[in-house]
Formats: C-alpha cells, sequence, structure tokens
C-alpha cells in the first residue's frame, strides 16, 4: 500500500512539474498577465470599483472571492487563538 502511495505522488509531481513548464518566466514583461491584466487593471480600476487605492481595488473588488475565503480562514485562525489564550472567570 505504501508503495502505490509513493507512485501516486510521483505520478502527480511530475504531471505537476510538466505542467509548470508551459508558464512564463517570473517578472516576465512580455507575458500575458503582464501586458494585458496589469495594464487594465491600472488604467480601469479607478472607474469600474470607484476605490481610489489601487492595491484594494484589487483585492476588495477584482479579487473579492480569493479576499474573502483569505480573510475567513486568519479570522478563524485568529478566534482559535483568543478561545485557547483566554482565561476562564472567576466567580
Amino acid at each position: 500500500m505504501k508503495f502505490l502511495s509513493l507512485i501516486i505522488a510521483l505520478v502527480t509531481g511530475a504531471l505537476l512539474i510538466y505542467g509548470a513548464q508551459d508558464f512564463p518566466n517570473w517578472a516576465d514583461p512580455n507575458s500575458p498577465p503582464s501586458i494585458w491584466v496589469s495594464n487594465r487593471y491600472i488604467e480601469k480600476a479607478f472607474e469600474e470599483t470607484a476605490v481610489p487605492n489601487l492595491v484594494t481595488a484589487v483585492l476588495a473588488d477584482y479579487r473579492g472571492y480569493d479576499t474573502l475565503f483569505e480573510t475567513v480562514v486568519i479570522f478563524a485562525a485568529g478566534v482559535s487563538v483568543v478561545m485557547l489564550l483566554r482565561r476562564p472567570r472567576k466567580e
């Protein structure tokens, strides 16, 4: 059973490495996101979102669902820490 798990992990890793070969180089100014997506955010963010801060516009409006779920995870971690570290009241 451990051998089968090892084979599955190696095949999955090989497929991920094979698929990542098509990614553009890191910080490539000629990659599609650098040409199309970044310029659209810079030019249209205030017009489409009415948020004056570009970073806030991208995180809150364009990537709202990603940010929402990240915020939920951080909130859950904070609540867990508070519950673990709180002291019970003495009556």
